[in-house]
């Protein structure tokens, strides 16, 4: 998994990729990213298969806060980001979820 960020000379904002590799989710056709960034709708955001089996997505987010986030596989099954920039307790199962601070 991997969250690059290019942050935008002309707006106060980052376009954010976030990839989740084809070992987290091999059988997966459908991964969301569900989080703050878009009210926790988990299909507001569905993610793009690609051709070597990961998922990837990306976001413009504003800059100068951290969202939390997690990938909802196949509607059922929740990862985390193995490469977050922090994890907080979601408060759910002794669960954790990704951060990203933009």
């Amino acid at each position: 998994m991997s969250i690059k960020k290019q942050y935008l000379k002309t707006r106060p904002v980052s376009k954010v990729t976030f990839r989740l590799p084809r070992e987290a989710a091999p059988e997966a056709r459908i991964v969301n990213i569900v989080g703050e960034f878009n009210e926790w709708n988990t299909k507001a955001t569905p993610m793009t298969k690609l051709k070597n089996g990961e998922f990837k997505v990306t976001l413009e987010l504003p800059t100068g806060r951290e969202y939390r986030f997690r990938y909802l596989i196949e509607g059922k099954d929740w990862e985390n980001d193995w490469s977050a920039d922090k994890y907080v307790p979601c408060g759910i199962d002794n669960q954790d979820n990704s951060v990203v601070i933009v």
